[in-house]
């Protein structure tokens, strides 16, 4: 992050941690420059404290990609991701739930890195919705979204020849006969 201005902090991408960089400050926005390129752009905050210690930072989370890339517990409560939007914060929420859920949600944060954000979100809502949140699935919608593919997958209507006539019973006593005569030529 550059120097505080004007008592307030501004993130830059994290490959440019570090690194000289130079700072335009416009009345609505500051933009954040380095090797002659724009690097971000941030909407002015102008939000001050009386006390000359207290820094307002303002995050972007996209430019901290790269860092949850290395380490993924830090999606949990890392300060750049409190104001994700919200269908990357509903996921979020379901996904750190389940084993490896942080380094799928990372995964799936990373998509805007290749893809439009829009789409991402798009596909995230749609997995929401259909209850499968996956990266897998998410995956799958997002690229049927670029692709222009529908989204919704109709009915599947088994042929008459494939419906069952009458349902399968699960038949334990020959599961139990063989165990017993597993049991007995251990046993001798």
């Amino acid at each position: 992050m550059p120097d505080p201005l004007e008592r307030n902090r501004y993130s830059v991408p994290a490959s440019f941690a570090n690194r000289p960089v130079s700072v335009r400050v416009y009345p609505e926005r500051v933009v954040v420059v380095a090797e002659g390129q724009i690097v971000c752009e941030h909407p002015r905050s102008f939000a001050r404290s009386h006390n000359p210690e207290s820094v307002t930072t303002v995050y972007d989370w996209r430019h901290y990609l790269a860092v949850i890339q290395r380490k993924p517990g830090a999606l949990r409560n890392g300060a750049p991701f409190v104001e994700l939007p919200s269908a990357f914060r509903a996921l979020q929420q379901r996904m750190l739930k389940t084993p490896g859920g942080d380094r799928e949600m990372v995964d799936i944060l990373a998509l805007v890195l290749q893809h439009d954000e829009q789409a991402v979100l798009t596909a995230v809502e749609l997995a929401l919705e259909g209850g499968a949140l996956t990266k897998t699935h998410i995956l799958n919608l997002l690229h049927r979204l670029v692709d222009g593919k529908p989204t919704d997958t109709p009915p599947i209507r088994a042929p008459q020849a494939l419906t069952l006539a009458t349902e399968p019973q699960a038949n334990v006593e020959r599961y139990d006969a063989l165990r017993k005569d597993r049991e007995a030529r251990h046993a001798s």
